[in-house]
């Protein structure tokens, strides 16, 4: 029996295959693209289908035991993670771990988030075992920002001045694969937290200090950001963004004591901090040169 991976080749799904393999894991990745079935390493299977096509998930679930899910940010996020439930269900899967969102109970304004909770409740509603992995805000995505910071000095995600609990993501990883092949984690949330609370500013002068140039926060003008990012980004998803960073604005996202040690328990580590990440990767944010005047 094997291990499905849907989103295997995003942010996330890549660093839960890639911990699966090093366990010696079984495993299969569902993918819409041909090009990316193609490039999956070596011990890993590649089925094309597509969570929106019910009827495509028949073949990615024969012989599964086993379901990592985490959803693309789409319209459709909903019914295309209830097709792969059923679909789980129908296959006779006996453990799901999907990945949510911190505290995704406490933000269901933002309408990302209340989606996760719908997925949950409908996991829950299977019968089928499960564990929720539930990070807060990666470290990970400040790879986005590269030309910001390299360019311009500038680090543009608006999380404004409370604070969020960032992590990594190959922590998730660590999580989620723990949670597939024990029964350690079954029917809990487990949040998947950094060690430090971290604000706009804080982040900025991190980068500073690491990279060795000046590094300015952007600030929390949310309007500006929601100009800017509409250049790139679909205007319904720009929206979504805008609530969800207001909400971290007003409130902030910091992960309780308790909830560090509890994954701090779990990993037999503590949760790896955003300094060691960008000395990790210091080499993808090196400087690039001002273009000289003529």
């Amino acid at each position: 029996m094997k291990t499905l991976v849907i989103g295997g080749t995003g942010t996330v799904g890549k660093e839960v295959v890639m911990e699966l393999l090093k366990e010696g894991k079984a495993l299969r990745v569902l993918t819409t693209s041909k090009e990316k079935a193609k490039s999956q390493p070596a011990g890993v299977e590649a089925v094309m289908g597509n969570t929106g096509d019910p009827e495509s998930l028949q073949k990615a679930f024969l012989d599964i035991d086993r379901l990592f899910m985490v959803n693309a940010h789409t319209q459709t996020e909903v019914e295309q993670a209830m097709n792969a439930v059923a679909a789980a269900k129908n296959a006779g899967v006996k453990k799901i771990v999907y990945q949510s969102i911190h505290r995704a109970h406490e933000f269901q304004t933002i309408p990302h988030v209340k989606s996760k909770v719908l997925i949950e409740n409908a996991i829950k509603d299977s019968g089928i075992n499960y564990t929720f992995v539930c990070p807060n805000n990666f470290y990970q995505n400040d790879f986005m920002f590269h030309e910001a910071v390299t360019k311009y000095g500038v680090y543009p995600q608006p999380i404004g001045n409370i604070g969020l609990s960032r992590n990594d993501v190959r922590d998730i990883a660590e999580v989620a694969v723990k949670a597939l092949f024990t029964s350690d984690l079954d029917g809990l949330s487990i949040p998947i937290v950094g060690p430090d609370a971290l604000t706009g500013n804080d982040i900025a002068n991190i980068l500073t200090g690491v990279l060795d140039y000046r590094v300015q926060y952007a600030g929390n003008d949310l309007a500006s950001w929601a100009a800017q990012t509409k250049q790139f980004v679909p205007e319904w998803m720009v929206e979504d963004w805008r609530i969800m960073y207001g909400e971290f604005q007003k409130r902030g996202l910091i992960a309780t004591d308790e909830e560090v040690a509890l994954l701090t328990d779990v990993l037999g580590r503590p949760p790896k901090n955003y300094v060691d990440f960008l000395k990790e990767n210091k080499s993808l944010f090196q400087r690039v040169p001002a273009v000289a005047e003529s």
